[in-house]
């Protein structure tokens, strides 16, 4: 089993990357899904949550506000290791058990598609880190674009995590996402190809 973490910031077009690895045979193991999943109500991380920030993040369907919660989250520097301290042991969890199942069932290369790869340390447990790349200027736009935000609140948003120029220091592969669509899958295709030769 080859395991590829894959990585990039908001809006660099990781989905994307991700989606083309399905394509070629890859098992996509989604961090952000997971977390999803972990979350849901009377799970243990919803529980731990909703002890640690209120009752008021709780939807009348019993689901947590994501959007609440990580506006809670974004306005107080304290507030996101602490969320973070809670579901990361049960997304690892989640992506152990995922990983075991993809390896019994004859996936070769298995992908850990996770935006905060390099920030939890994860990347220092997978084969290959591969990092999705675009300019910030390219980020902001697409940013600005998908949610309908102006720069300022994009712009934010990017300063909260860790840049992609430092992610950068990390990859073993980079894949350039700032071009054609076409492009981007010719490296990611090329990048695919070289596996077997790093194996």
């Amino acid at each position: 089993m080859y395991l590829i973490g894959l990585t990039g910031g908001i809006a660099s077009g990781k989905s994307t990357v991700s989606r083309m690895l399905s394509e070629l045979g890859a098992y996509i193991i989604d961090a952000d899904k997971l977390s999803r999943e972990v979350t849901q109500p009377g799970k243990p991380a919803w529980q731990e949550i909703i002890k640690k920030f209120g009752q008021d993040i709780i939807q009348d369907n019993g689901e947590i506000d994501r959007k609440h919660l990580g506006q809670l989250v974004f306005a107080n520097k304290q507030a996101r290791p602490e969320l973070e301290a809670i579901t990361h042991p049960h997304i690892e969890a989640a992506a152990k058990a995922a990983m075991a199942a993809a390896t019994a069932d004859g996936f070769a290369v298995i992908v850990l598609d996770a935006p905060l790869l390099i920030e939890v340390g994860w990347h220092t447990r997978v084969d290959a880190v591969w990092v999705v790349y675009v300019n910030e200027q390219t980020q902001l736009k697409r940013l600005m674009a998908r949610d309908n935000s102006g720069r300022e609140a994009a712009q934010a948003r990017m300063n909260a995590q860790l840049s992609l120029t430092e992610k950068l220091k990390y990859a073993d592969v980079v894949i350039n996402n700032g071009d054609a669509i076409e492009i981007t899958r010719k490296n990611v295709l090329k990048a695919w190809r070289e596996i077997d030769n790093s194996r």
